[in-house]
């Protein structure tokens, strides 16, 4: 099955259709594995099984999957999805099926896996607004240039730059926009979201891998990140090992 682009584009000099070799005719009358239905043509997921969903399925797990942000950041084969069944190296592995989507979510697609790429790999977004630009500040300064909008962030609270401490350019910033004397402290106690953000430092950890904050709700000490599926330890927060296993696999 080949895509071709109906509009031209530069450097596109002989009209090279790009193959989506995951998308083949269903010959064999194969049930789609979201709907059940038997259609003429469907995409193949690469597991072991070769899982069948139907291109109107597809775009439906895929439009969900960019809504909640569960697309992965594969090492190979990019800001990708696996089979819906869960199976193992059961990636898309080129990303022109997602064009599927239609232009404006393919859009989206593409700023969402250079937003998930940049954060991975240690890096931040300009806060500036309507900007968005991914930097990778250098670790011994406080001080991001974005070099698209040249905006001065702090690396730590990703306001302004500043000198002082961030607690403190708080408080100067709420006096300032209230009149009404309010500290950071008066404000970190009475937001509603703060109070969410320390249970959830109670109740979850990072994964080492990704930084993705899984919560345990029993079960064994043996976590699976839900993003990377990385496998590691609750209590030693590190890639499982054996010797996990055998120390404290319950606890």
């Amino acid at each position: 099955f080949y895509l071709r682009c109906v509009e031209p584009h530069e450097g596109d000099t002989d009209g090279t259709a790009v193959a989506l070799k995951h998308i083949n005719m269903n010959r064999r009358r194969v049930d789609c594995i979201a709907c059940a239905d038997v259609v003429s043509h469907v995409l193949i997921f690469p597991c072991e099984a070769g899982h069948v969903i139907c291109l109107s399925c597809f775009c439906q797990y895929c439009s969900v999957c960019l809504d909640e942000r569960r697309f992965t950041e594969h090492e190979r084969h990019g800001y990708t999805l696996p089979c819906p069944a869960g199976c193992p190296e059961s990636y898309i592995e080129e990303s022109h099926h997602f064009l599927l989507l239609g232009k404006e979510k393919y859009e989206r697609y593409k700023n969402f896996g250079a937003e998930e790429y940049v954060l991975q790999n240690g890096g931040v977004l300009c806060p500036a607004r309507g900007c968005g630009m991914g930097l990778f500040p250098e670790d011994d300064s406080r001080l991001i240039r974005c070099g698209n909008c040249q905006f001065e962030s702090c690396k730590d609270c990703r306001r302004e730059y500043h000198t002082g401490s961030c607690h403190e350019m708080e408080t100067i910033a709420l006096t300032a926009s209230t009149g009404m004397g309010i500290t950071a402290d008066m404000a970190e106690r009475a937001s509603w979201e703060m109070q969410s953000m320390s249970l959830i430092e109670e109740t979850t950890k990072a994964c080492p891998n990704c930084r993705c904050k899984t919560e345990r709700n029993g079960g064994c000490m043996h976590m699976v990140c839900p993003r990377c599926e990385c496998e590691w330890c609750w209590i030693c927060v590190r890639p499982w090992t054996r010797d996990c296993m055998a120390q404290h696999w319950f606890g």
